[in-house]
């Protein structure tokens, strides 16, 4: 098989935080979307977090927490709860690692 034939544009792709204990603090289940494809280095960055780093990760995640239309959900500074991007994160990296 040529490999062209596996390259693809990025598609948005809904996740629903329904986190038992974040749906009853918040009301309601989260939806953010991500891209399902990312560039080699955010695998990197993932993987390699330090608190040295930790500026690069929360740069990253800006990058992939999205709204429905592709822009980010965590811009003109505004931050999520750390309880929502913990999740997030999670739900990020297993959807990737598949």
């Amino acid at each position: 098989m040529d490999l062209t034939e596996l390259a693809t544009k990025p598609k948005l792709v809904k996740i629903s935080i329904d986190k038992p204990e974040i749906v009853e603090k918040y009301g309601d289940t989260l939806e953010f979307y991500v891209y399902d494809r990312q560039p080699l280095d955010v695998f990197a960055k993932l993987g390699t977090t330090t608190t040295e780093n930790a500026m690069q990760f929360t740069e990253m995640l800006s990058d992939m927490i999205l709204d429905e239309d592709g822009n980010k959900v965590m811009a003109e500074g505004k931050v999520l709860p750390i309880d929502i991007v913990t999740e997030a994160v999670t739900l990020i990296g297993n959807m990737l690692g598949k």
